[in-house]
């Protein structure tokens, strides 16, 4: 291979620029200058840019063109390489008319990694019928700040339930033959204050036991064969430039062989954003030696510039093949080396929103669903599910648009948006409509009452008199997904109030004003600070007196497009309640960053007046019936590289079939550094009719204890740790009594009210054995079983 075709094998081609949907776009994309797509390609290309995913194209029509110019490169260039097309898929595959799942925290918040692992193997079998052949997803990195605009495209704040979820994403979309890229490693989501691309402040000990191990999981349980850089710079270095951590770390330590692709613009942005490059042909030469294969979206850097430095004898030309052979061993391994790639005629009649997809995505929406309050209205009847016959007031911004079902990286946000005079392509009901189906005709009144943003209080009003003239007000807030200011939460959007956006909480407090009951349902991006809704709080009146709240509160992160019945069935009884909260729920902006797994000096206490407490706790959430887990046993002692059996009871007490989310939680009580107070160990979905249990065992691997110790090594070591089983993270502390439901403020702020939740007593387990230092690929995954069942 000559230079230039080694090159043109690192880089990426994008072939449409239609709309801002990559950060400062408009400044990085050079123009073709008036050259065809051949001369362009003349020496080949390493990968096409989102064929399907940049504006909207008919499948059918963009599958022939991409037949005929694969067929064109095997004939036209000397080495007769096809391109290899990568896309986004993080929630469904990014193209026009084709299904749109829950957004990834609603992933998390399903807590059914089975369940994820059957949407990317439909997503990727979509994919690879369109000649597809590598997917953006998962995002794998640990949400730390909900003010972070992001927090949409992840899973959730526990590196355990990112990394099992995480990686049944990737086994799914893998088996259909594409190939998954881990993004975005490493740090990304730490950024300071929650600001998209602002430094990262992480010891190394956090990005080892925090942001790391979801990666690993994916790529040692998975299999993951790419991964994606992170925009971030830790401790004044550009990860796109951090051969410790693309080489040393990823590579010789983690024994990763596949292909590091850019965040796009990365490599460029060593120049013109973290400005430790003097020009493009530098920042080629930092990001090329510290481990990034393959340019994207475009050669920028890696063509000319690289070309460049290659001849003058400024970069080793080693380095460009070292690249280029795991660029080819992918293409190979995908098939685009054969002699009979592209012989075979492209897809015609291409569905992208079959039977099967409505089905999963009807699935994982219902499971995503989180039920925060339930409150009775008369006697003990809460005010869900509603009664047959209920006359509703829908209100709200998001109760009747298909797009505020849809996170930032679904194709009507993404790229659809401007081009508002296109159809979406797919059905997508609103929460509006699919509550009118299932009602009587004529018992639904609908109001918008604001927008998702601005200051218009003039649909008050309308929405006040449905309220007051219906059973039980619906009202439907929370975000609009999008883009660099396109939106209140998306990449690019981040914020400094974790207050709902406008005037929609003035609108909820004015229905809930009326005295009708009130639902509440959030359709957001990121966890908001909704304790007004929530908690007994002083109306700011200085009397004492509080509000009226509302009588149940849902939470749904962007559900997609089955949300909307989904949304209807819970509020109806069709289905109970099962999600559970990935995140907690902040209590306000200033608490932030939080997460639930703090060390001691990490959470409240009496030398502080400022509360930390989140409003609901990690793994929080209701149902529609009760469950009880009890006579926990666990093994009194473990070996330091040996595994851990614990049986608990789970008994389904109420009156209706539900499914419980069991979480084992654990604490190492005296480490040689801090450890978490809470950290979670394994968890079980386990549906149970009405009064039946069963007899579920977990087997944990000792290794779920380790941590990295003060000679930075991964170890387990050996000592006391507790163990239990809780509904919810806050369920049960170590240290004190087992609460039966409930935390108070500390510092002498407000009383809040009880927070339900169940928990077994604890157990003390003996860690013996030497010091077993923990490599790569020891086990990580927690094993269930229901071994009886009455």
């Amino acid at each position: 291979m000559t230079l230039e075709e080694k090159t043109a094998q690192l880089v990426g081609y994008w072939l449409d620029q239609d709309g801002v949907v990559a950060p400062m776009q408009g400044e990085m994309t050079a123009a073709a200058d008036g050259r065809t797509l051949a001369d362009i390609t003349r020496h080949g290309i390493g990968q096409f840019t989102r064929v399907y995913g940049t504006r909207p194209v008919e499948a059918d029509e963009r599958a022939a063109w991409l037949w005929a110019e694969q067929r064109r490169l095997r004939r036209e260039t000397r080495l007769g390489i096809p391109a290899l097309v990568h896309e986004e898929c993080l929630t469904g595959l990014a193209a026009w008319k084709a299904a749109t799942f829950p957004t990834p925290l609603a992933w998390g918040a399903a807590f059914d990694p089975d369940l994820v692992e059957q949407v990317g193997a439909a997503i990727g079998a979509s994919m690879r019928e369109l000649g597809v052949h590598q997917g953006l997803a998962p995002v794998l990195d640990v949400v730390r700040d909900p003010r972070w605009g992001r927090v949409d495209e992840c899973i959730g704040e526990d590196p355990y339930l990112v990394g099992t979820v995480g990686t049944a994403y990737v086994r799914g979309l893998q088996s259909a033959g594409v190939d998954a890229t881990l993004k975005h490693f490493l740090g990304y989501s730490a950024s300071q204050a929650g600001r998209n691309h602002a430094p990262v402040h992480a010891g190394p000990r956090e990005v080892a036991d925090v942001f790391l191990p979801p990666f690993e999981m994916a790529l040692h349980d998975g299999g993951a064969r790419s991964v994606m850089n992170s925009y971030a710079e830790i401790d004044g270095v550009p990860v796109a430039a951090n051969g410790a951590l693309l080489t040393d770390l990823l590579r010789d330590r983690l024994g990763f062989t596949g292909t590091v692709v850019a965040d796009y613009f990365s490599v460029a942005f060593l120049e013109v954003m973290h400005g430790i490059a003097a020009d493009r042909g530098a920042a080629a030469a930092l990001a090329l030696e510290a481990g990034i294969d393959v340019e994207l979206p475009t050669g920028d850097a890696y063509l000319g510039p690289l070309v460049e430095r290659v001849r003058s004898g400024q970069v080793d030309e080693t380095l460009v093949d070292r690249a280029v052979l795991r660029v080819l061993r992918q293409k190979e391994r995908l098939g685009l080396l054969d002699d009979d790639a592209f012989r075979d005629e492209p897809p015609t009649g291409v569905d992208l929103d079959t039977p099967l997809h409505r089905d999963l995505a009807r699935r994982l929406a219902a499971r995503s669903l989180v039920l925060l309050a339930n409150e009775p209205v008369t006697g003990d009847t809460p005010v869900l599910p509603l009664a047959p016959g209920t006359s509703l007031a829908v209100i709200g911004p998001n109760a009747d648009r298909a797009e505020a079902l849809q996170g930032c990286y679904s194709f009507a946000n993404h790229v659809l948006a401007a081009h508002p005079d296109l159809p979406l392509g797919f059905a997508i009901p609103t929460v509006r409509e699919a509550l009118e189906g299932v009602s009587a005709p004529g018992t639904v009144r609908f109001a918008v009452g604001c927008d998702v943003t601005g200051t218009d209080r003039s649909g008050f009003d309308e929405a006040v008199a449905a309220a007051s003239a219906s059973d039980v007000a619906v009202v439907v807030v929370g975000d609009q997904a999008g883009l660099f200011g396109r939106g209140t939460v998306g990449e690019g959007n981040d914020t400094e109030s974790l207050d709902l956006p406008g005037v929609q909480r003035e609108l909820v407090e004015a229905v809930v004003a009326t005295g009708t009951p009130t639902v509440v349902v959030l359709l957001t991006g990121r966890p908001y600070a909704v304790g007004w809704a929530l908690d007994d709080e002083p109306d700011g009146h200085g009397d004492g007196a509080h509000p009226r709240r509302p009588a149940a509160v849902v939470q749904a992160f962007f559900p997609g497009e089955e949300g909307g019945p989904a949304i209807a069935d819970l509020l109806t009884g069709a289905t109970s309640p099962s999600g559970r909260l990935p995140v907690s729920l902040p209590r306000s902006a200033g608490a932030q960053p939080y997460t639930y797994l703090h060390p001691r000096l990490g959470g409240p206490s009496d030398v502080t007046a400022a509360d930390s407490t989140p409003v609901r706790p990690f793994g929080f959430g209701l149902g529609y019936t009760s469950f009880v887990v009890e006579d926990l046993v666990v093994d009194p002692e473990v070996r330091s590289d040996g595994v851990l059996e614990a049986t608990v009871t789970v008994g389904n007490t109420g009156g209706r079939d539900g499914e419980e989310v069991v979480q084992l939680y654990g604490h190492d009580l005296h480490a040689t550094v801090t450890r978490p107070e809470v950290q979670l160990l394994g968890y079980a979905r386990v549906a149970l009719a009405a009064g039946e249990s069963a007899r579920v065992r977990f087997r944990v691997p000792a290794g779920r204890f380790a941590h990295t110790d003060l000679r930075m090594r991964r170890v387990v070591e050996p000592g006391d740790v507790q163990v239990w089983v809780a509904s919810h993270a806050a369920a049960s502390r170590p240290g004190g009594p087992v609460p039966t439901g409930g935390i108070v403020a500390s510092g002498g702020g407000p009383a809040r009210r009880p927070v339900p939740g169940s928990a077994t007593e604890r157990a003390t387990v003996a860690v013996t054995g030497p010091l077993h230092e923990v490599t790569v690929r020891d086990a990580r995954i927690v094993t269930w079983s229901v071994v009886a069942q009455d």
